[in-house]
C-alpha cells in the first residue's frame, strides 16, 4: 500500500488519491506531491479543531473552508515554510484539483472555495541544455571501449528526448529493428513509438551484442541492466550521466538527465525540420492525446525529426 493512503487520512482524501491515480492517471510523483500539499492544508485548517489530526475531519468541516482560508494557507507556506513561488503555485493547483473533485464528483462540498483564487504563475526559467558542440563532447566522453552501455544511454537521451523513467523502463522486446523504432511507456502508462536514427540503431546493436551474451541476465527483460544483472535503476543512470558530464568537462553546468531531454528537443528544433507540434508528439506530452490538432500529425514528420537530428550519424568509434 502506498504511504499516502492510510488510516491516518480521512476517507475522502484516500478516495481522492485513488481517483487521481486510477481515473486521472497522474504519475506517482504528482500524486505524492498533491497528497503532501493537501495534507498540509488540512492540518493547517483543522489545527483549531482537532489539533492537526486530520483523520477526524468530516464533510461538514470541508464545507467551512473559505477563499480566505486558502489565501491564509498560501501566506503561511510563504512566510513560515519559505516556499518558493513554484511550490506555492503547486499547492494551489493541488487544492483546485481536490475541491473540484469534492464539488463535481462526490458532491461533498457545495461551493468550491478555490474557484475565484488568483495567484500569479511562477516565472518560467529557460531550460538548460547542451549546445551541439557540447553534445558531441559528451558523446565522445561516453564512447570508450568499456562503456558501450553508457554510450547507448547517452545516445538515446540526446537523439530521442526520452524521460529518465522511459529509458529505464525499456525492454529488449520493445525494439523493432525492421521498422527502426522503439516502444516507450510514458507518463500515465501511455505508449508511443520513437523512431530510431542511424546513431541510435548502431548504439543499440553494439549494446545488445554484449547485453544478450550475458547468460546471468537471460531472464531479465530490461534493455539496460546493472552489475547485479537487474534492471538498471534511475539513480544509477543519473550517476552515469553526471560522471560522463564531468568527464566531458561539463560538470559545472548543473545538467541532469532531464536537461538532455531538453537538449534533444532543442537540437531537433534548431537544426532539423521539426516544428513545435512535431516535437510535442515526439516527446510524448500529455495534451497530444486530447487535443484534436495533434491528430493531424503523421508518423513521417516524427520519423524525419529523429533522422535529421544533427547527432543522428555519430557512432561509437571502433
Amino acid at each position: 500500500m502506498n504511504n499516502y493512503n492510510n488510516s491516518s487520512n480521512p476517507e475522502f482524501l484516500n478516495e481522492y488519491l485513488a481517483h487521481i491515480r486510477v481515473v486521472k492517471m497522474l504519475s506517482e510523483r504528482t500524486v505524492q506531491e498533491y497528497y503532501l500539499d493537501i495534507r498540509l492544508f488540512l492540518k493547517y485548517f483543522c489545527n483549531n479543531l482537532y489539533e492537526t489530526d486530520i483523520s477526524k475531519m468530516t464533510a461538514e468541516d470541508l464545507q467551512k473552508v473559505t477563499l480566505s482560508d486558502i489565501y491564509n494557507f498560501i501566506f503561511y507556506a510563504a512566510d513560515e515554510r519559505s516556499n518558493s513561488d513554484k511550490a506555492r503555485y503547486r499547492k494551489v493547483s493541488a487544492l483546485r484539483s481536490f475541491f473540484k473533485y469534492l464539488t463535481k464528483v462526490t458532491h461533498l462540498v457545495h461551493d468550491d472555495p478555490t474557484r475565484d483564487i488568483e495567484i500569479p504563475s511562477p516565472k518560467q526559467a529557460l531550460p538548460k541544455f547542451l549546445s551541439l558542440n557540447e553534445s558531441l563532447r559528451l558523446l565522445e566522453a561516453s564512447g570508450d571501449s568499456e562503456s558501450v552501455r553508457n554510450f547507448c544511454i547517452i545516445t538515446l537521451f540526446l537523439n530521442c528526448g526520452m524521460r529518465l523513467s522511459e529509458l529505464v523502463g525499456i525492454n529488449i522486446s520493445d525494439i523493432d529493428f525492421h521498422e527502426n523504432r522503439m516502444r516507450i511507456l510514458g507518463k500515465g502508462n501511455k505508449e508511443r513509438m520513437v523512431y530510431l536514427n542511424p546513431a541510435c540503431i548502431d548504439a543499440l546493436r553494439n549494446h545488445l551484442e554484449i547485453r544478450t551474451s550475458n547468460k546471468k541476465a537471460v531472464d531479465e527483460p530490461a534493455l539496460f541492466i546493472s552489475n547485479q544483472n537487474k534492471r538498471i535503476s534511475k539513480r544509477r543512470v543519473q550517476q552515469i550521466v553526471i560522471e560522463t558530464l564531468k568527464k566531458a568537462g561539463l560538470g559545472d553546468k548543473g545538467l541532469t538527465t532531464h536537461k538532455l531531454r531538453h537538449t534533444a528537443a532543442t537540437l531537433m528544433y534548431q537544426y532539423g525540420d521539426a516544428d513545435v507540434l512535431t516535437l510535442k508528439e515526439l516527446l510524448g506530452h500529455s495534451n497530444i492525446a486530447t487535443t484534436e490538432i495533434y491528430t493531424h500529425l503523421n508518423d513521417e514528420s516524427v520519423r524525419r525529426a529523429i533522422e535529421e537530428n544533427p547527432l543522428a550519424n555519430v557512432k561509437m568509434k571502433k
